[in-house]
């Protein structure tokens, strides 16, 4: 039978005996996590993430080849040995992935001008380990966006004031209904609202385009079947 997509909450308790303790006063729904499967100890979890305006297939090590572009900017987390070098497929081509440690997550980003460039690998650490709240994340990755910000629609309060070019932030939020806006400078994009966010739920927020036509997208984050 075919196993379900474990979130990445389940896979951060697989990995954290103090977020499992925490995750003990969650709702009922996210209990259920505890009795997922867990990736094998030592694994790390690593997605290949396309700024670009052309989709792209890519596969993180012994996953499955998934489409990534405009729609869906990121792949699911690939479950990968820790500790070791792993193989990394774009648009058919393997390359070798420098190794990265057990425990941790990772992303891989492309370059949207040029796809058989080195991938440039983003630590996704820094977040909440509080099991009571959802995480979002910002990825700037805007051509010529210096200083990207994350901010409620509606000149509400900001989010991320400055997160520099080809970083991320990250923090834990109270899951409620909101639209933010991202931007450079004196241009923000257009409203995106959140989709309704669960406790332990990890949303990542893409600031895309350039500095003058900024875009902003959004992902609920989720990883590959154990055993795949």
């Amino acid at each position: 039978m075919k196993l379900p997509l474990i979130s990445l909450a389940a896979a951060v308790l697989a990995l954290s005996p103090l977020a499992a303790s925490a995750q003990q006063a969650a709702p009922e729904g996210r209990l259920a996590q505890l009795y997922a499967a867990r990736p094998p100890a030592g694994s790390a979890f690593v997605r290949v993430l396309n700024p670009g305006s052309a989709a792209l297939k890519v596969a993180v090590g012994p996953g499955a080849e998934q489409n990534i572009g405009p729609a869906t900017r990121a792949s699911r987390y690939a479950i990968v040995e820790g500790g070791k070098p792993f193989t990394v497929r774009v648009a058919g081509k393997p390359r070798s992935q420098p190794q990265v440690a057990a425990g941790s997550f990772t992303t891989l980003v492309l370059d949207a001008a040029a796809p058989s460039k080195p991938l440039a690998a983003l630590a996704d650490g820094g977040g909440t380990s509080d099991a009571l709240k959802a995480e979002i994340r910002f990825y700037n990755l805007a051509s010529g966006c210096a200083q990207g910000r994350l901010a409620m629609a509606d000149k509400g309060a900001v989010v991320f004031p400055a997160v520099p070019s080809g970083s991320s932030s990250a923090r834990g939020i109270n899951p409620v209904k909101a639209r933010l806006v991202a931007g450079c400078g004196g241009k923000d994009s257009a409203p995106l609202a959140l989709p309704a966010l669960q406790p332990g739920d990890h949303y990542s927020l893409f600031l895309t385009g350039s500095a003058a036509a900024p875009v902003l997208q959004g992902q609920l984050s989720g990883t590959d079947p154990v055993g795949r």
